[in-house]
């Protein structure tokens, strides 16, 4: 009989025994600056209601399946257009894979920038999609002409803008951005995950487009253990798409803590508040080094380019800090690390061991 190793080369698709899987490091003793993670806990008050409410929680049965309570709160907190309404995912990953698999029709084509988030291309390449990345300009701004072009070339069943882009935190212009809604002839999904940093959303004008869906995690606003993503937009695609959700995907305790962070929304988006001063602060310590180029962000993290990155990346772990290495995951991101705003303790211990690094390694 044949080895397993042997009998899973046989048995499964190539471009997955091709692929490698997301690596997550372990960052138990470290500052972790890696993630896009809120640094700040939630008021004392605030966690013993979540402490109160998780004792009595009904964890031995099923939860909602249609997480209807928790689907009202995110309505309201949204101010959600008429005729539009949400989906839930567990975070935005499986919303990513619910798309792609319902507009996954024999020769579609998946189109995004890049570099982008990396999930839009894995997921792509999980359910068989055709992918298309299209380059951002040497800035990281988006090439507008080139994106316009692909997308008469190609003519993508489902088109991915991150709305700011991660890994590079700007925020593309939203005219732009309407152009290639207006452009496409699939689907366009932008990808808020970072709204609560940035400037401007495109949930006002999904009544304006029927081939838009918004796309939002409440991870970076606090909610990371939670896994809680979400999709809005008309129910004519909600409707579609909710044939794909597997049962109760969405557990008791993330539909009644997400409940209780939603009806105290003011302080998570004061959090965020607090974060985007500290981002400021920080960019502004990180352009004070001359071995380091810091790109301007929107989100709640900074992209920066400095000498031999993986080496500076290796030296901050001795150091006890964990950022993102991004060297080699792109061409364009070459020497590129991208560093999470924390606190700021932990953004002054990240500045010091970063310049220790850049004069010894």
């Amino acid at each position: 009989m044949s080895s397993a190793s042997s009998l899973a080369s046989t048995l499964l698709r190539r471009e997955i025994l091709d692929l490698h899987a997301y690596h997550v490091p372990d960052s138990a003793g470290y500052i972790k600056l890696d993630a896009m993670e809120n640094p700040y806990l939630l008021p004392h008050a605030l966690r013993g209601e979540i402490a109160d409410m998780v004792a009595s929680a009904a964890i031995n049965r099923y939860p909602d399946p249609s997480a209807a309570s928790l689907k009202e709160k995110i309505r309201d907190v949204l101010g959600l257009p008429d005729g539009m309404d949400v989906l839930l995912g567990n975070g935005s990953d499986e919303l990513i894979q619910f798309l792609a698999m319902a507009l996954n029709k024999p020769g579609a084509t998946l189109l995004g920038v890049e570099p982008s988030f990396v999930m839009y291309k894995m997921i792509a390449t999980f359910t068989g999609m055709r992918y298309v990345g299209v380059p951002l300009a040497e800035d990281f701004s988006l090439d507008l002409p080139a994106t316009l072009a692909a997308i008469r070339r190609e003519q993508p069943a489902l088109v991915f803008l991150a709305y700011p882009n991660n890994p590079t935190g700007n925020l593309f212009p939203a005219d732009a951005v309407a152009r290639i809604i207006e452009a496409a002839q699939g689907l366009v999904v932008v990808d808020e995950a970072y709204y609560a940093f940035a400037g401007n959303s495109f949930i006002p004008r999904l009544a304006h487009y029927p081939n838009l869906l918004v796309m939002r995690t409440f991870s970076k606003l606090g909610m990371a253990g939670l896994r809680l993503g979400f999709l809005a937009g008309s129910t004519a695609w909600l409707e579609q798409l909710e044939k794909l959700r597997l049962p109760y995907n969405v557990g008791v305790l993330p539909q009644l803590v997400a409940g209780i962070l939603l009806e105290h929304h003011d302080v998570l988006l004061q959090q965020a508040e607090q974060i985007k001063r500290d981002r400021a602060a920080l960019y502004r310590q990180l352009g004070g080094i001359a071995a380091v180029r810091v790109y301007p962000s929107e989100a709640n993290f900074l992209l920066f380019r400095a000498a031999n990155a993986t080496e500076v990346f290796d030296g901050l772990k001795r150091r006890g800090v964990l950022i993102k290495n991004l060297h080699g995951g792109h061409p364009m991101l070459a020497d590129c690390l991208r560093v999470t705003v924390g606190t700021p303790e932990e953004n002054e211990r990240f500045i010091v061991a970063l310049q220790e690094c850049l004069r010894h390694e």
